[in-house]
Formats: structure tokens, C-alpha cells, sequence
């Protein structure tokens, strides 16, 4: 049985029908697709938040290319950032970036670079401690805080740093400006030029899914929630299901759920312990909706799709329908706009009336200067809950207290974004669903929790432990000099030597004493060859090679750095030629 009639419950389903098996399928909504469904409005169609189908998976590949076919078109990809009145291209493109920023804020973006990359944060449990060592905070704060804290509703400096390492893979500013000249050679997920997508957005993949499922002789049932979940130890027995406000209990041997784990939590029966319905509870996610528009103009702008960082206004993206695929307008005189508003259910912008939110859409467009309100002639709002699973401060301790005592089920798997509260994409979701239908059909041992946002994910933690060898290795070839201990050395050296240099003149006396080491006063005021000399000079050598040995281990290390540097440049220039995208 599965739970969930999105990719990864959907993905699961197909899988299963392969192996002979005939799949229970409810899904809560009246569409298929999950947040990948496609709304439909008066012919028009609008994809919730913009998927493009472009992966590193080969199974995933395969599926989406059997199921659909011709169906899919081949696109090219063209985003840019909204800010401060300007269109920024992303990826980045030398001359639009300079004007955009101006030479004196570009200039002030490398010194802040240089100056994270020399002094970073130590740690980075944040991800703005994870942005600023590798962007530098101006550019955290130009194009970084506004936009992230619009999507999740918190403060940069409570959102965790495994957000940012998951979605912003390899990428610095270092990347950025190198990528701006050349083209890369590794093509990197998140920089596609060009992906696939259906002919009528990603709902057409699924609901081709869907029919496929049942054409091999499993059921979908939509409008179908699942109320109860009922247990014996570690098993699941049963579920109850209210579908089209009837309720009915239904058997099986296995389940796959993508349903949000902590709503698996709390419709267990009988409930689960204390303290996993309070880490249920910690969990939260980030909600949008998105005010669907049509436009009296053919061609407002040509982008995919455009991330608005001004927080002058409340959109957070705006989708361009027609550039995904001209089949999902009807007419071609006419365009259709997505505005995503990212907010958590129940606030303001959700409570919204939809009569409200489309007013709004319109004056926003208008006032970022895409399309005239007088050139909107309809509109409609859709709402997507549990969006994004939040990585908030304490998460963590949270997920794996449940991924504990879910993996103790016998026959439950839990897949997909929200059944794992991992920010994964579309592919990565299905990957889940295949993978779990392996376990349970072929007894493999998949990790389910393991799927990253990177089909290398094997190899890029192999690349990570080669990286930390390797850094172990220079660590301990190059030592770098402590300035202060150096210093501290030195100047300790020095003074005592001093000190016991006029000690042995003294004692020594005579007509003439220590001439030579007298002339030490032109430089030491204060200073001479007496018993009070001594006890100053050794604060005088103390001092002076203090200094002499800060300086010489700061000069030591500054060499080293850039020797370091320009090595570790020559060999980047070979793999580094890359573009760059945020989102």
C-alpha cells in the first residue's frame, strides 16, 4: 500500500506494478503530482513552483522517458534576480553584473571575499556563517539574506548550514567570477542550460503515471485521507481512510508513505511515546501559494523565471509559464504569470482572501515593471502546504530522534520530501520511491535517509574524504606559524638575552662600561648598562621581538598562502569553469 499520489509515491507504485505487484494508492488531494502537480485554470496551466526535469539518475531518467516520450520538450533555461530596480542574469555574465552593482560595490564585494576567505567563521552551524566563508558578507547580504529569509520565514542566522551545503554544492565567489569566462566542461545539476519538460508541466507526468498504474491493474484513489494508522508493536496492520466522506479500514503486508512524517506520527493508533509526538511537533514547514495571472501580452519577458530579492515587495518568484512550454497558454496572444508568495499556513498572506492576493499580484508586477495591472485580465490563487521542510535550529536532534523510531517499523518505509523532512528534488523523491520498493520486494538495504540532492552522492563523499586527506596532508607539510606563540618566543629570547648581556657588563665594571651595548639608548630610551638598565632592557627585547616574530610568521604565512593559492588556482582552472546559480 502507498500513501502519498506524489513522484515519490507515484515513482513507488510504478515500481511496483514491474515486479507483479497490483499497488494501493491514496493520495489526499483530488489531482495527482503532490508539489509537482499542475493547476488548471480557464485552459491555462500553471506548474506549482517550476520543475525542471533534468537528472543524474538513470532510473529516474529512464522512467520519466518511457512514461512520457515525445511529450517532453527540450528548453532552454533563462532566470535572472530582481534587486534594487535592476535585472541581474543568473547565471552571472561579467558586464550585467558590473553595471549592475556599479565598480566601487563590485570592488567592495572582492575585499569582503578576501576578507572571509582569510578570517572565515570557525564554525558553521548557520547558513550565514555557510554563505560568508565562501561569498564574503557583502555579497551574503546583497543577494543572499533577503531572498532566503522571504522563503523561510526566519532569521539566516537560525537556518541551518545543511540547507546550504544541500542546494548550494561547490559553488563561491571564487567560482563565480571564474565562471563568468569560461565554459564549464562538468555538467552540474543545478547549472543546466537546457532541461526536458512535459508539454502541459509536470502534472502531465503524473497523471500519465497515474493511468499507467492502473493500466497494469493498481488503484489510485484520490480525495482519499488516511485518518488512522493502526499498529501492533512494530507493525502496521491497517489504515483508515476517509474517501469521499466515507471511511473504510484497509490491510495490506507493506506501506510506503510520503505523507509528512510527522503527520505519520500523530495519526499512529496506538499513539507512539511521549517524546517522539513532541520531536513530531518541533518540526515545521514552510508553506507558499501561487497567484495564477493572465496577462493581455503575448511575451511580457522572456525569462523561465525570475527570483525578486527587493524586499520592497512581498513576491518571492515569478514564474513565466509560456517560456516553460507555449502549449500550457491557450492562446498565444495571452501569457500566464505565476507569483509565489512564500508564508507558513494560516498567517497572513495565507488567510488572504484570493480576491486580495490577486490585487496584490497585480500591483507587484506592475511596480517591478513586468507587465501593466491594465493588461491583466484573470487571476487565481493556489495554496501549497508543507512546501519546504524547515531547517530551523534544532531540527536535527529532532529528525533523528523520529528516524529512529520509524526505521523500527517491519513493514513501513517513509519516502519522499516530507516523509524524510529533506529538502530533496523531484528526481532524488522518486529515487526514494524506487529504492524503497527494493527493499521491500528484493530485501535490499537501501538507506533511504542517504538519498542526497547529487546522484554522486557515494562519490562525492569519497571526494570529500580524499579533500579532508588532503588537506590533512598539507596541514601537516605547510605548518602554519602562530603569530603570537612566534612572537612570544622571540620576544622572550630576546629580553632575557638582553637582559643577561647588560647583567654580565655590569658585573664585569671598570673604567668604561659596555660602551658598545650603551648605544642600545639611541634606540631603547631609558635604556643603560646598569642594574635598572637590565630590568628595562628586558622588557625593551621582550617587545622588539615580539614584534620581530609576529611580523615574521605573519610574512611566512602570507607566502605560503599565496603560493597555496596560485597552485591551488592552476589547478582549478581545469574543473572550475563552470557557470554559477543560486537557486
Amino acid at each position: 500500500m502507498v500513501v502519498g499520489g506524489g513522484p515519490a509515491g507515484l515513482t513507488a507504485a510504478y515500481e511496483l506494478t514491474k515486479f507483479g505487484h497490483r499497488p494501493l494508492v491514496f493520495e489526499k488531494l483530488d489531482t495527482v503530482g503532490g508539489l509537482a502537480r499542475t493547476a488548471n485554470y480557464k485552459g491555462f496551466h500553471f506548474d506549482m513552483g517550476g520543475h525542471r526535469f533534468f537528472t543524474k539518475v538513470p532510473e529516474v531518467h529512464k522512467m520519466w522517458h518511457e512514461v512520457l516520450g515525445d511529450d517532453f520538450l527540450r528548453r532552454p533555461r533563462l532566470s535572472r534576480i530582481y534587486y534594487r530596480g535592476k535585472f541581474f542574469n543568473y547565471p552571472l555574465k561579467p558586464f550585467n553584473a558590473l553595471g549592475g552593482l556599479g565598480l566601487l560595490e563590485s570592488i567592495l564585494v572582492v575585499l569582503s571575499y578576501l576578507r572571509w576567505h582569510l578570517f572565515p567563521y570557525r564554525h558553521e552551524d548557520t547558513f550565514e556563517q555557510w554563505v560568508t566563508n565562501r561569498f564574503g558578507r557583502r555579497l551574503f547580504l546583497t543577494f543572499f539574506k533577503t531572498y532566503t529569509e522571504k522563503v523561510w520565514g526566519i532569521p539566516c542566522s537560525t537556518l541551518k548550514a545543511e540547507w546550504a551545503a544541500q542546494r548550494i554544492k561547490d559553488l563561491s565567489l571564487k567560482t563565480a567570477v571564474m565562471n563568468m569566462f569560461f565554459k564549464p566542461k562538468r555538467t552540474i545539476k543545478t547549472l543546466v542550460e537546457e532541461f526536458d519538460y512535459p508539454r502541459l508541466g509536470p502534472g502531465m507526468m503524473w497523471n500519465a503515471v497515474k493511468q499507467e498504474v492502473e493500466r497494469r491493474s493498481g488503484f489510485v484513489h484520490l480525495r482519499s485521507d488516511v485518518l488512522r494508522i493502526h499498529r501492533t508493536g512494530n507493525r502496521i496492520d491497517s489504515l483508515v481512510v476517509r474517501c469521499d466522506g466515507e471511511e473504510r479500514t484497509v490491510t495490506a503486508t507493506d506501506f510506503i508513505s510520503s505523507m509528512p512524517i510527522t503527520e505519520f506520527i500523530k495519526k499512529l493508533d496506538p499513539p507512539p511515546p511521549p517524546e517522539i509526538l513532541q520531536s513530531a511537533s518541533r518540526l515545521t514547514y514552510r508553506d507558499f501559494l501561487t497567484v495564477c495571472l493572465v496577462v493581455n501580452q503575448p511575451d511580457p519577458f522572456p525569462d523561465n523565471w525570475i527570483y525578486i530579492h527587493s524586499p520592497e515587495v512581498k513576491v518571492g518568484r515569478i514564474q513565466n509559464f509560456k517560456s516553460w512550454s507555449p502549449e500550457m497558454v491557450p492562446d498565444p496572444a495571452k501569457s500566464s504569470l505565476g507569483l509565489e508568495y512564500f508564508c507558513t499556513e494560516g498567517d497572513e498572506v495565507w488567510a488572504m482572501p484570493d480576491a486580495d492576493l490577486v490585487a496584490l499580484a497585480k500591483q507587484e508586477v506592475e511596480r517591478i515593471g513586468l507587465a501593466r495591472q491594465a493588461d491583466v485580465e484573470d487571476g487565481c490563487v493556489v495554496r501549497v502546504a508543507k512546501a519546504y521542510p524547515v531547517y530551523d535550529s534544532d531540527y536535527r536532534p529532532h529528525l533523528e530522534r523520529l528516524r529512529g523510531y520509524v526505521d523500527g517499523f517491519a513493514n513501513f518505509q517513509t519516502i519522499g520530501r516530507n516523509g524524510l523532512h529533506r529538502y530533496n528534488n523531484q528526481d532524488h523523491a522518486m529515487l526514494t520511491g524506487m529504492l524503497a520498493v527494493r527493499n521491500a520486494v528484493l530485501s535490499e538495504k537501501n538507506d533511504l535517509w542517504s538519498v542526497n540532492t547529487d546522484q554522486e552522492y557515494h562519490e562525492e563523499m569519497e571526494r570529500h574524504d580524499l579533500d579532508q586527506l588532503v588537506q590533512t596532508v598539507v596541514r601537516q607539510a605547510f605548518t602554519k606559524l602562530d603569530r603570537v606563540a612566534l612572537g612570544l618566543s622571540i620576544g622572550a629570547t630576546a629580553g632575557v638575552l638582553l637582559f643577561l648581556a647588560t647583567l654580565v657588563l655590569v658585573l664585569k665594571a671598570g673604567a668604561d662600561i659596555g660602551p658598545r651595548l650603551g648605544l642600545l639608548s639611541q634606540y631603547f630610551p631609558g635604556y643603560t648598562v646598569t642594574p635598572e638598565g637590565a630590568a628595562l632592557g628586558l622588557l625593551y627585547g621582550f617587545a622588539v621581538g615580539f614584534a620581530g616574530g609576529w611580523f615574521v610568521a605573519v610574512l611566512r604565512n602570507t607566502a605560503l598562502f599565496l603560493y597555496l593559492a596560485v597552485s591551488q588556482h592552476r589547478a582549478e582552472r581545469q574543473i572550475l569553469k563552470r557557470l554559477l546559480e543560486y537557486f
